[in-house]
Formats: C-alpha cells, sequence, structure tokens
C-alpha cells in the first residue's frame, strides 16, 4: 500500500464520516420537528382559543380602518388623494 493509496483511504473515510454526520443530523432535526408538531397538536386540543382584549380590539379596529382607507385610495382617483395620505400618517411622540 502506498502513500497515493492511504491518502485516498483517509479522504474516503473522511467523506464517510462526513455523510453519517449531514444524515445524524437530519435525522436529528426531523425528530424535533416531529415532537414539535405534537406539542402543538396536544397543546391545541387542551388550549381554550384567546379572550379578546380590548387593547387588541382597538389596534386591529384602527388596522382595519387603515386598511379600507388605503383600498379607497388606491381605486379612487381624485385630488384629494394627497390630503387622504397625509391623514394616515401617525402623529409623532
Amino acid at each position: 500500500m502506498g502513500f497515493g493509496d492511504v491518502i485516498g483511504l483517509m479522504v474516503g473515510m473522511g467523506a464517510l464520516v462526513g455523510m453519517f454526520a449531514i444524515i445524524g443530523q437530519m435525522y436529528r432535526r426531523r425528530l424535533e420537528h416531529k415532537e414539535r408538531i405534537a406539542e402543538i397538536k396536544a397543546n391545541g386540543a387542551q388550549g381554550q382559543p384567546q379572550q379578546s382584549t380590548p387593547e387588541r380590539d382597538a389596534t386591529i379596529e384602527r388596522l382595519e380602518h387603515r386598511i379600507r382607507v388605503l383600498e379607497r385610495i388606491a381605486t379612487d382617483k381624485t385630488a384629494s388623494l394627497a390630503l387622504q395620505i397625509e391623514d394616515l400618517r401617525e402623529p409623532a411622540n
């Protein structure tokens, strides 16, 4: 067995170890993913729906209003477009 054969064997073994490491990492991540899915399903079956809070309801209402205005701006071609855009700007804190 010459020097070239030894180097070739070492490269081949290194590649084989690398492939096993990659496959092992993929398998470990797959198991973690399956565990997380099972955890989510278990919590979803037991969990209660989230209660709405006044703060969240106010935020949702404000965002819905902004979306309605943006839809109106996108479809309306009137001269008041600049005024409506300025009305959407948040007041400086």
